[in-house]
């Protein structure tokens, strides 16, 4: 039995990568106290992680010489946040936190990325408008309720 097709095609939204800034401390350190092939993983490890926002889901690709592929199906992000730490508002950058129900990446952090409120914004965009598709939603279920959640 195959699985059911999506009401509609999975196309891009948005691609990116981290930006090197995340790395300004390391790269510091490199000059004054650390050797410089570290400073150079540093920079292909960032390099070398792409995100992909579709219509569907969220892929991370990460590794520099094995490469690691992880899907995030949209429907599964409970909540977003958009944390701009000084040094990245500084230069334009932002870093988004997804909660998540999925269980390889509960937490999935996207780091130090360019127009990073307009991706927040686009993945929120995104999620809704496939929760809504598919008809998902959220039942929050806590083990110290006193009265009993479900009976």
């Amino acid at each position: 039995m195959s699985p059911l097709p999506s009401a509609t095609p999975e196309t891009v939204v948005w691609e990116g990568r981290s930006s090197q800034w995340l790395n300004f401390w390391p790269f510091l350190l490199c000059i004054l106290i650390l050797p410089i092939p570290y400073a150079l993983y540093r920079w292909l490890d960032t390099r070398c992680t792409t995100y992909t926002l579709t219509t569907q889901r969220l892929k991370l690709a990460r590794g520099i010489l094995s490469k690691t592929f992880d899907n995030l199906e949209l429907y599964r992000v409970k909540d977003s946040t958009l944390h701009q730490p000084f040094i990245e508002r500084l230069v334009g950058l932002g870093t988004i936190t997804l909660i998540t129900s999925d269980a390889t990446n509960p937490t999935l952090t996207i780091r130090a990325i360019a127009d990073s409120q307009r991706v927040h914004d686009a993945i929120r965009n995104e999620v809704e408008r496939v929760r809504r598709e598919r008809g998902v939603r959220e039942l929050d279920v806590h083990d110290d309720d006193p009265h009993g959640a479900l009976r």
